[in-house]
Formats: C-alpha cells, structure tokens, sequence
C-alpha cells in the first residue's frame, strides 16, 4: 500500500477513535446529570458542585503536574479571562444543577443543546470572526426549534426552562472564552484553572449550605465525581485522537443519553413537541458543525496556496 493511503488510512482510524471516546464521554455526562438530579432531592446544590469541584481540581493538579509542571501549567498570559470562565462555569453548573430539581433530564438537555447556536452567533461580537448567511439562517432555525420546546405560549410553559436557556447562554460564553484563552495559554493551564477557580468558586458558597451527607448520599457524590473525571479524560482523549471540528457534531449524543436514561430512570418521555423542537436544534448545530469545517478546510487550502504558490 502506497505510504500516503497509509497516512489517511491512520488518521481516518484516529478519528473514529476520537469519535467513540467522545460519544462515550457524553453517555458519562450524562449519566453525571441524572445522578445529580438524584442528590438535588437531598442536598443542597452548593455542596453537590463543591464537591464536584473539589475531586475535579485534584484530578486537574495531577493532570497538569504529570504533563508540563504545576507552576508552569498556573502560569497565564490571560489569568482575569481564566477566573472569569472558572468562576462562570462553576455557576452554570449550579444554576444547571439546581434547575434538574424541576425539570425532566432530557427536557433539560433538549433546550440546552441550542448552546452551540449561542456560539455561533455570539463569535462574531467576542472572537471578531466571520459567519456566513446559511450559518445565520442555520442559527435561526435552530432557536425557532428552541421555541418549539419550551413552549412559552403554551399552558405547559416552566419558567424554569428559561433558567436552561441562561444556562446555554453561559456555557456558550464560557465556550467563547475559552477558545480566546486558548490562543495564548496552554491545554493544562486552562483545566487546572477550570478545577482550581471553581473549587475555590463553589466553596465561598457551600459553607451556608452544608449538610453531614449519609452513606448513600456519599455514594453517589463519590460516583458523580469519578463519572466527571473519567468524561473529561475521555474528552480529553478524543480531543488528541480528532479535530475538534470533526467531533463538534457528536456532542450531541449526551441528548440521545439523556433521552434514554430519563425514561429508563425517571420515566420521563418527551412529548412529540419538544422531540420535534429538538430534532430542529440538532439538525441546525450539526450543519453549522459542517459549514465549519468546509470553512476551515477551504482556509487552510488558500493559505497552502500562498505559501506554496505552483511553480511557473
């Protein structure tokens, strides 16, 4: 076999590592949810993302003290973005977390895909970037979609969807700035301050809150801990194997995750309405996925040609 079939034929088998790592990643996501909607009916939600928090950031030390140092991984050219995105995520978790209480999973996660819309339309006013008119008309589906879910002409309206729909706003902004922080700071320096600030984050609220857990309720944060750091290091996994353009569209098998252990768990089924609603923001983010990636494939060809201008 000629080496450069070899080549693709590797990293075409690369990338559908990636992918299986990633669709693995979001079934623990997921499952992480639905035991926090479990521990929301018996412990206060400050105390559920402390100690989230708390397992997390050690994972994050080791992490970056195995991969480039400890003072090197904390040194930041960005470090008020870095507090702001670890202290901004550390809140969605629990604005998220808190809503669970109220809400179904799969509803919860059907009105939370519309984030990567958020991204979309948001890039253009933070990152300065470029969207097409079918991305706009992609994103526009997308949140007409969004509507459909929520319902907020309906008698079946929560106002706690609207919480959702803040917290999709949030993790987008914090998507958003993480990928500024990105072009400056290195991959550990970022995930050490994501464990790091929010730790320190969820802890100046905890202590107002803080109850003596039971056996099981120990339990189950021991699990919910374990379950995030395995879905981060399968993340992380993913994220070496394929591009991260490849892999966007997959993220959204934590809805399908969330689908079915909402019913086998919670005897939850999404009305016919919110699936449709659904079907119409997933559809939306995976073409604006695509769009992306025939974006930067097309860029990357230009600038191969400016660099590397055919001979005369």
């Amino acid at each position: 076999m000629p080496q450069n079939k070899l080549i693709l034929s590797d990293k075409s088998d690369h990338a559908t590592k990636g992918i299986i790592a990633l669709v693995v990643a979001t079934l623990f996501f997921a499952g992480q949810d639905a035991i926090t909607k479990h521990l929301t009916q018996s412990i206060p939600v400050a105390q559920i993302v402390t100690v989230r928090f708390f397992f997390f950031s050690l994972f994050a030390i080791v992490f970056a003290a195995h991969s480039i140092g400890i003072k090197a991984a904390f040194h930041s050219t960005r470090p008020k973005l870095q507090i702001l995105r670890g202290l901004l995520i550390s809140s969605e978790i629990a604005l998220f977390a808190f809503a669970l209480y109220y809400l179904g999973l799969a509803e919860m996660h059907a009105i939370f895909a519309c984030f990567p819309l958020i991204i979309t339309a948001l890039s253009v006013p933070f990152l300065g970037e470029t969207v097409g008119w079918r991305r706009w008309v992609a994103v526009g589906l997308g949140f007409i979609g969004t509507l459909i879910i929520i319902s907020p002409d309906s008698g079946n309206f929560s106002p706690y969807a609207m919480l959702v729909l803040i917290c999709a706003l949030m993790f987008a902004i914090y998507n958003l700035i993480t990928r500024k922080v990105s072009r400056h700071d290195r991959f550990e320096t970022s995930l050490l301050y994501f464990g790091v600030v929010g730790f320190i984050g969820s802890l100046l609220v905890a202590p107002f809150y803080w109850q003596t857990p039971n056996s099981d309720q120990i339990f189950w944060l021991g699990v919910i801990s374990i379950t995030g750091i395995i879905g981060h290091l399968l993340l992380i996994k993913a994220l070496q194997l394929a591009p991260a353009v490849i892999l966007q569209p997959f993220n959204y098998f934590v809805l399908v995750w969330a689908i079915i252990i909402g019913y086998f768990v919670y005897d939850e089924i999404l009305e016919s309405q919110s699936l449709i609603g659904a079907a119409v923001v997933v559809s939306s983010g995976v073409y604006i996925a695509r769009r992306e990636y025939i974006v930067a494939r097309q860029a990357r060809k230009r600038l191969r040609r400016t660099m590397y201008p055919p001979e005369v």
